[in-house]
């Protein structure tokens, strides 16, 4: 694990509130939609299209979904940000979540240009965003809160993205 991923971990660990599973003790459902609502807007400007977006996802530790549509994309392939209820985080993926085992594969197979990556991902810095990548959300969860009976494997995406 290198320096960045330990830290992000630390950043998760610090995050994880076993009595606020679906949205911190401290959140603002106006600020997070107004930074929500900056993060749409700078992306349609960088891409020179309407992005879809869905937001206040319901019974979920995920606020919302931008997604860059395929035809403005170098690849072709859409580019979904999805954007946490907790510490501003963020998920950037090529085509869904799952699709790829993270940008770097889907950037092998030549499904997600790097310019484009790095104009989501400047994008997001700018308004604060802490990026996580898929890679680490996909390592099994080992925090205090207990996550839903449904989810067979418990990883850190199931607790700060997933549905409850």
């Amino acid at each position: 694990m290198t320096k960045y991923e330990a830290e992000l971990v630390a950043m998760l660990r610090d995050l994880d509130d076993p009595e606020w599973l679906e949205r911190p003790r401290d959140y603002d459902r106006g600020e997070t939609g107004a930074l929500f609502n900056d993060l749409v807007a700078h992306l349609e400007d960088d891409f020179a299209t309407p992005c879809v977006s869905e937001r206040d996802t319901q019974d979920s530790s995920e606020y919302g979904r931008v997604t860059v549509p395929a035809d403005a994309t170098v690849c072709g392939t859409r580019i979904v940000v999805c954007v946490s209820k907790f510490g501003s985080l963020a998920l950037v993926c090529a085509d869904n979540p799952g699709a790829f085992l993270g940008t770097g594969e889907a950037q092998t197979e030549g499904e997600l240009d790097a310019a484009d990556l790095d104009k989501v991902c400047g994008t997001l810095a700018n308004l604060g965003y802490a990026i996580v990548p898929e890679e680490l959300l996909e390592c099994d969860y080992a925090g205090p809160s207990q996550l839903p009976w449904h989810v067979q494997r418990p990883t850190w995406w199931h607790r700060f993205f997933g549905i409850f």
